[in-house]
């Protein structure tokens, strides 16, 4: 392939270790490829919740512009970052096998194996409005304190210990940046839900681009792309976003999903069994499912 693909990008240590595992993939096929870092959202403004930023896409939307408008030719997403609804002229072009979808606990001390293990009233880091409903659920004396920045930052920020007493984190980011040794204890996915998506990356192209489309082929994983698209299905279907408190996976042959109340008082969950012909329509009975038990009510819709 004679043409050099321009891969856009953020500029975390994550962001750019996902860039290079894709990079390295296409070249192994004999693509050509350059990087471009592209500022975001979610990168300005890190003193803020994310649940506090204004609209969506507060991780991808810059990439996206980039993308439409020639700069890049692949945006890299965490899938989980994603928007459920695609921006016009943009196509999710492959879905790469999923890293450990779980969530998992990153503690002062290191003994810790499970949430219930913590003291009474310990101080709990994370930014996200579905982990902060699902601790609060599991624990409601603990203290959830907000949590941002890159993924060795946070860790950090709990291991100094002056701050924080533990955090909930992805599994995969600390796997991918060999942070594994951080991980006190990985999550029930019954017990704390991951994000719809978690784990994938969400490799977006233009469009009609058959150069890029071509050369992504090789790197979708059609399990992981029925997986994450029935959980997906499920966030749309309950016009969630990626910070709502809805969480979704997959695991022996049934898509689960979970609603809960932000302030923990109320925990809904269901599941039904998947079919790998149609992915979707898991998504949307989960979702009705969640639905008739006061799911939107939970979501203030």
């Amino acid at each position: 392939m004679s043409r050099v693909l321009k891969i856009g990008t953020r500029g975390s240590q994550l962001a750019l270790w996902q860039t290079g595992w894709v990079r390295e993939r296409l070249g192994g096929h004999g693509v050509q490829t350059d990087v471009v870092v592209i500022k975001t959202q979610g990168d300005t403004e890190v003193d803020r919740p994310l649940h506090e930023l204004a609209g969506k896409g507060f991780f991808t939307k810059g990439i996206e512009d980039a993308l439409l408008d020639g700069r890049i030719d692949i945006a890299v997403h965490s899938l989980k970052d994603l928007p459920t609804t695609m921006a016009d002229g943009l196509t999710l072009a492959a879905v790469p096998e999923r890293a450990d979808p779980r969530d998992v606990l990153v503690a002062r001390d290191g003994n810790l194996k499970s949430l219930t293990a913590l003291g009474q009233g310990a101080r709990v880091g994370t930014s996200s409005l579905r982990r902060v409903a699902q601790v609060r659920h599991l624990r409601s004396d603990l203290q959830v304190l907000p949590l941002r920045g890159n993924v060795p930052t946070r860790v950090q920020k709990v291991k100094q210990g002056s701050e924080l007493d533990a955090a909930l984190l992805a599994c995969a980011g600390l796997e991918r940046l060999g942070l594994s040794d951080a991980i006190a204890a990985r999550l029930d996915p019954l017990e704390v839900m991951p994000a719809p998506g978690q784990g994938a990356l969400g490799l977006e192209i233009r469009t009609g681009d058959d150069v890029a489309q071509s050369a992504l082929a090789k790197l979708d994983h059609p399990e992981t792309r029925c997986h994450v698209s029935a959980e997906r299905t499920l966030l749309a279907a309950l016009e969630g976003g990626c910070q709502a408190p809805v969480a979704a996976y997959v695991e022996g042959g049934r898509l689960f999903g979970r609603v809960t109340a932000p302030d923990g008082s109320v925990q809904l969950t269901a599941s039904t069994k998947l079919s790998p012909d149609d992915p979707a329509a898991a998504g949307i009975a989960v979702a009705d499912l969640l639905r008739a038990q006061g799911a939107l009510e939970l979501l203030g819709r």
